[in-house]
């Protein structure tokens, strides 16, 4: 089965219905039962993946708080990693190790050094991993009690809308409020609702228009070049961000719906004047989680480096942001991009600090702002291309524009590339408010019922006018 934001909108009402029927004591059972049959639609074998992982985690980090000596508390969050690294590292690395160490030792064509196993990747497996992993670790670094409750503690890896593309929620934060009692909130379920019409809005009216221009360029770059190159590029930039923000905003909203509090993980990344500011607006679930278990701990071990243990963490931890993403060089050449981007920044950070007290702070921060973008636009296309030599041809491709085809493409009409620029504006515009005028926004949307049901019916004319309801998945549902 297919998942997409269509078949999310079937799921959420009868789960919900449901949670405020049952009686507070069973709703874990319920929530823990729907999150089980949500996997389970995508490719239900591989629900014993998720059991072995939550086994595992549950007992070793029990174990761990039991543990009298240092030595055995590592012994056991040794195992909980080796165990989940070790799934993650087989069902998605797997063929990408054995391809590269058949060309290592330079195998023939077809030839490989190691067994070939053909399987799918198990879906948002790299999510659920790294929630399971922060839990052990919280526990091992005494800032989490062990979970005592075995069905608790699988929901709170499992809880389905947030189970295959995150946010990344630490334990801190989420398993509380499966303890806590959650009575109908007509303000919580309003708000919620409206966060999934925008996630909604983003995803079928954006993203999935976006992919008709973007797929063909990337698949074919041969055939492009210039202009559908560029314009592929900026696309993508959307497409991706808009796709994965809107599933965020879907997870967020109907999680409020039933009284339940997720992380937020963006915060209109593309007003960014550095790269670092970007990440810390991007993603920003995974970027915590690898600044605290990754980057941190290898800046500490680094710090009689200076500057450059900051630099070197900075490269170790980008190089394996980029891995996660993938198995993919491009996606370990777009993580080391960024790496060295964050590494400049650091190597420049006085230098820029005082050109921002000597220049024109507003003309500073607009032209930071156009840069950090336009590398984020450059990084996306390394990251999005079929290999390596593409990604370079299609960057090269940059530099030979040629007014002679603007478009390039003969299979989107005129129309419905400048309506891809609108929505664009559009999105950019509410985010600009979002970010700008909050206090304002707030305030328009609670006491004004008439602004907001116009807003609300303006979103929803666009979504059934330009909405793309064909199956289209979610794309970080393969991460």
């Amino acid at each position: 089965m297919l998942f997409n934001s269509l078949s999310f909108l079937i799921f959420f009402p009868v789960v919900t219905i449901l949670f405020f029927l049952v009686p507070h004591r069973y709703r874990w059972a319920l929530l823990l039962t729907a999150s089980c049959f949500f996997y389970m639609s995508f490719r239900p074998i591989y629900i014993l993946i998720l059991a072995v992982m939550i086994t595992v985690d549950y007992f070793t980090a029990i174990e761990i708080e039991k543990s009298e000596t240092h030595q055995r508390k590592k012994i056991f969050l040794l195992a909980s990693i080796v165990i989940n690294l070790g799934m993650l590292a087989f069902f998605k690395y797997y063929d990408f190790l054995n391809d590269f160490i058949s060309g290592f030792f330079s195998l023939d064509q077809g030839e490989n050094l190691l067994p070939v196993f053909s399987f799918l990747l198990p879906i948002g497996l790299s999510f659920h991993t790294f929630q399971s992993m922060s839990y052990t670790l919280e526990v091992y670094g005494g800032n989490q009690k062990a979970e005592k409750h075995f069905g608790i503690f699988s929901l709170y890896v499992m809880f389905y809308p947030q189970l295959v593309a995150g946010p990344i929620e630490r334990p801190g934060h989420l398993l509380p409020q499966f303890r806590q009692q959650h009575p109908f909130d007509y303000v919580k379920v309003s708000s919620g609702l409206r966060r999934m019409l925008w996630g909604l809005f983003k995803k079928m009216v954006i993203a999935d228009r976006l992919a008709v221009y973007v797929d063909p360029v990337f698949d074919q770059p041969h055939l492009y070049g210039g202009f559908p190159v560029l314009w592929a590029g900026l696309f993508y930039t959307f497409q991706i961000y808009c796709d994965f923000s809107g599933y965020c905003d879907i997870a967020i909203g109907a999680a409020r719906v039933m009284g339940f509090e997720l992380t937020e993980n963006f915060r209109s990344p593309f007003f960014s004047k550095s790269v670092s500011e970007f990440w810390k607006r991007w993603h920003i679930s995974l970027t915590s989680w690898l600044f605290d278990y990754v980057y941190k701990p290898v800046s500490f071990l680094k710090r009689s480096w200076g500057k450059w243990g900051a630099v070197y963490a900075v490269m170790i931890t980008f190089f394996l942001c980029g891995l996660w993403h993938g198995a993919k060089w491009t996606f370990v050449a777009w993580g080391i991009l960024n790496g060295i981007a964050l590494s400049i920044e650091i190597i420049t950070d006085r230098f820029r600090r005082k050109k921002l007290k000597t220049q024109n702070s507003k003309f500073l921060g607009i032209s930071s702002a156009l840069l950090t973008f336009t590398f984020v636009c450059l990084a996306f296309i390394v990251a999005r291309a079929n290999s390596i030599p593409e990604a370079f041809g299609m960057l090269e491709s940059l530099f030979n524009l040629s007014f002679t085809n603007m478009i390039g493409l003969p299979i989107i009409t005129k129309f419905s590339f400048v309506m891809n620029f609108v929505f664009i504006f559009l999105l950019m515009g509410a985010e600009w408010f979002f970010l700008n005028v909050e206090t304002k926004l707030n305030s328009v949307f609670v006491s004004r019922v008439p602004v907001r049901y116009a807003v609300n019916t303006f979103l929803l004319l666009l979504i059934l006018l330009f909405g793309i309801f064909e199956q289209q998945a979610f794309i970080y549902f393969q991460f």
